[in-house]
C-alpha cells in the first residue's frame, strides 16, 4: 500500500494524484482521548510540514502537519460530531483531510511502514 509516515506520526495514503492524511496510532495513544478535530477549511494550500490542523485531546492540544505540499480538497466532516474516531480507528475511518498533491514525487523524504515501525521502537 502507498502509506509513507512522518517523524511527527502523520500518515497519508497515496492514491493518485491525491493523498489521504491521519494521525498515526502511536500519536493517537500518546494523546489520549481526543476531544475536538479543527479541521482544515477545504482549498487551504499547504507546503509539506506545514500545519494542517490541530487536535486537543484530555491530555494536550497538538498541531497536525501536512506530509506533503498540496491543496485540501477534502475534510472527514465524521470527526466533528465524533472525534473519538481518530482513537479507535486512527489509520483509516479516523482519517483527516485529503490533499491534492502539488508533487507525489515529495514522499522520497517520508518513511515507509516498516521503517516508522523501527523509528517508533526507538521512542518506547
Amino acid at each position: 500500500m502507498n502509506v509513507y509516515f512522518t517523524k511527527d506520526h502523520e500518515w497519508i495514503r497515496i492514491e493518485g494524484g491525491t493523498g489521504i492524511i491521519g494521525i498515526t496510532e502511536y500519536a493517537a495513544n500518546q494523546l489520549g482521548d481526543i476531544t475536538f478535530v479543527e479541521l482544515p477549511k477545504t482549498g487551504k494550500a499547504v507546503k509539506a510540514g506545514d500545519i494542517l490542523c490541530s487536535i486537543e485531546s484530555v491530555k494536550a492540544a497538538s498541531d497536525v502537519f501536512s506530509p506533503l505540499s498540496g491543496v485540501v480538497d477534502r475534510v472527514n466532516n465524521s470527526l466533528e460530531k465524533d472525534p473519538g474516531l481518530v482513537n479507535r480507528d486512527p489509520e483509516h475511518e479516523g482519517w483527516i483531510a485529503s490533499l491534492k498533491l502539488a508533487d507525489p514525487a515529495e514522499k522520497s523524504v517520508l518513511m515507509d511502514r516498516q521503517y516508522y515501525d523501527s523509528f517508533i521502537k526507538g521512542l518506547i
